[in-house]
């Protein structure tokens, strides 16, 4: 069986794109673990089906599978790079409404240069869960702040990254607290205006951006006047610039980077 599929990153998250009459509506669960495994498939932190829509409400709309076939609601990341090909493939033009597990999000697109876009998308309005809560770890009680957008985000407050947060992570990730799992962002306050993070996902573990980890951190920082909104937030791989009006928005690049065959 042959998978055609599209690979764009945001920010260097990573996802393959696939049209929804170009993928099998069986085994999709295991169809996403084979294609995003990094030796042995094409290699990403995540896999999207892909649909274009012509109704009043979205022009397209995704199903997200994270790299361990789990599902996700959303990702916004992964949103810009869906919304990058709808433009390309001429079913969206300057705005773009994609229809996500997290409900419909608008996108506006800011620029383009070829294959590379930038976006400012609506995150919606954010819900924090607790601004100052206690997990229980092997290690202890830990401080953290629990937010929803259109996801579950446990953001942890620290002063330096030098230890071992990918365990922490992992540990956070699938605490009783969470029974659907969390993803997890690690923050540190730069500036009055800048915050920067480390960032392990559900489902896919550490990856070098997230669209709704950046907002996560970004609306902990502020509730917990670590910082104040407009706010850039430093992931490894690039900058996300947020502010936090009554909804959240995210400015961020999207970049087409492939296009090719995953043989099953």
């Amino acid at each position: 069986m042959k998978i055609p599929f599209t690979k764009a990153h945001g920010a260097k998250n990573d996802f393959l794109l696939t049209w929804e009459a170009d993928a099998p509506e069986e085994g999709r669960a295991e169809l996403a673990r084979a294609i995003c495994d990094r030796h042995t498939g094409i290699g990403a932190d995540g896999w999207m089906v892909i649909a274009p829509l012509r109704d009043a409400e979205a022009d397209g709309s995704l199903q997200l599978y994270n790299s361990d076939g789990g599902t996700a609601e959303i990702s916004g990341n992964g949103t810009r790079c869906a919304a990058a090909l709808l433009i390309r493939q001429g079913f969206a033009a300057s705005v773009i409404r994609v229809r996500t597990g997290a409900g419909i999000k608008t996108l506006r697109l800011l620029e383009r240069h070829g294959l590379g876009f930038r976006f400012e998308m609506d995150m919606g309005r954010p819900e924090i869960l607790a601004e100052r809560g206690f997990l229980t770890l092997a290690g202890g009680p830990l401080d953290v702040t629990l937010v929803g957008v259109g996801n579950p985000q446990c953001a942890v407050p620290v002063e330096t990254f030098d230890f071992d947060w990918r365990t922490m992570g992992a540990e956070i990730e699938s605490h009783h607290h969470f029974p659907q799992r969390t993803n997890v962002s690690f923050v540190r306050a730069v500036d009055e205006h800048t915050i920067e993070v480390r960032l392990w996902e559900r489902g896919a573990g550490e990856t070098m951006s997230s669209g709704t980890g950046s907002a996560g951190a970004a609306v902990a920082a502020v509730a917990r006047g670590m910082a104040k909104s407009p706010i850039s937030v430093r992931t490894p791989g690039g900058t996300l610039d947020l502010r936090w009006e009554t909804n959240v928005y995210l400015i961020g690049p999207a970049e087409i980077v492939a296009e090719g065959e995953f043989l099953l």
